[in-house]
């Protein structure tokens, strides 16, 4: 398979957790570009990709840099044409606190974060998503309006609710955008939230992304 005819995955928030899973999930068909930063998760990452077969290119960078994002873009623009995938699962879990106690600098992060790069992001990836069945997901969370979750929940909704402009807006011209509503999984975000609770019976981020892969 060439460079230009392969297709790619290009994976927000591909570290850890569920965007490392859906990396290694698209791996069998698709080239990942894995954009996180940390670099040492990017580089173990890399390196179970390769353990199956597939092939990943890292992109230690943090999706608040608008430069580096659009560097990355063009790059990615240069060398395959295009993708065929935008999973998006950057985001910022601000720590729970009652509304009224709120940090600035916990929100002004969360915002940063789970907004604008989110909207950054949908401007700079558009026109990537020019092949025939391009997708961009994203990951909804339920919490919005749930007490202690201010912070987060309120740029959560924020950061679907344009996700669901964006689906409305390219329901006939594409690209296709799926907002997918994740299982409680035993990730980092989640163990800030809810440090004591058992994670046995929480859903693996591998079986997950599996799900979601094959809804797509």
């Amino acid at each position: 398979m060439t460079e230009t005819t392969q297709k790619i995955a290009l994976i927000t928030g591909a570290s850890r957790g569920l965007g490392a899973a859906m990396a290694e999930a698209l791996a069998p068909e698709h080239h990942i570009v894995a954009v996180a930063k940390t670099v040492g998760a990017l580089e173990e990452l890399d390196d179970r990709i390769k353990a199956k077969g597939g092939s990943a290119t890292l992109a230690p960078m943090d999706v608040t840099v608008e430069g580096a994002m659009a560097q990355l873009c063009r790059s990615v623009f240069d060398r395959w044409g295009g993708i065929d995938l935008w999973v998006h699962t950057a985001i910022h879990a601000a720590p729970l606190s009652p509304a009224d106690h709120l940090a600035a600098k916990d929100l002004s992060k969360s915002v940063d974060i789970n907004v604008t790069a989110t909207a950054t992001l949908i401007r700079m990836v558009a026109p990537l998503l020019n092949r025939e069945g391009a997708t961009a997901v994203f990951m909804d969370d339920l919490r919005a309006g749930q007490k202690f979750f201010g912070g987060y929940g309120a740029t959560k909704a924020a950061q679907i609710a344009l996700a669901r402009s964006w689906q409305a807006e390219t329901e006939r011209t594409g690209p296709r955008v799926v907002i997918a509503t994740p299982d409680p999984m035993p990730t980092a975000v989640r163990a800030r939230f809810f440090p004591g609770e058992d994670r046995s019976v929480l859903a693996a981020p591998a079986d997950v992304a599996e799900r979601i892969v094959s809804a797509l």
